[in-house]
């Protein structure tokens, strides 16, 4: 996965980068796709915010995540994340899969067939 990060309001730091890139890692392996991530991390006042832009083939995945510290707002954003991801991939599964019952069981059909 390709990863940009950028830093507003603070310094920008190795151990954060290595940590980010740790936890994007995860979730590339999760995509079907080769993925690009622009993560933004900024300060506001007492808030760290972490904000995700992942593109991967057809899928668009923005998250945002506050916290108290940067790290936890990371551990935040990739639940999010991780959670889109296993969304779409369920609903794609869905889609391909077709829904056979429904057609065995509309009423419809139940009262033509009497």
């Amino acid at each position: 996965m390709q990863l940009a990060i950028n830093f507003k309001q603070m310094e920008s730091s190795d151990a954060l980068k290595s940590y980010a890139q740790e936890k994007l890692d995860k979730l590339d392996k999760m995509l079907d796709a080769p993925g690009e991530a622009n993560l933004v991390l900024s300060i506001e006042k007492i808030r760290h915010i972490a904000e995700v832009n992942l593109v991967s083939d057809k899928l668009r995945i923005n998250a945002k995540e506050e916290a108290e510290t940067m790290y936890s707002a990371l551990d935040g954003l990739a639940d999010k994340v991780q959670i889109q991801i296993k969304k779409n991939k369920e609903k794609a599964r869905r889609h391909l899969a077709g829904d056979k019952q429904t057609i065995k069981t509309t009423p419809e059909l139940e009262s033509l067939e009497k």
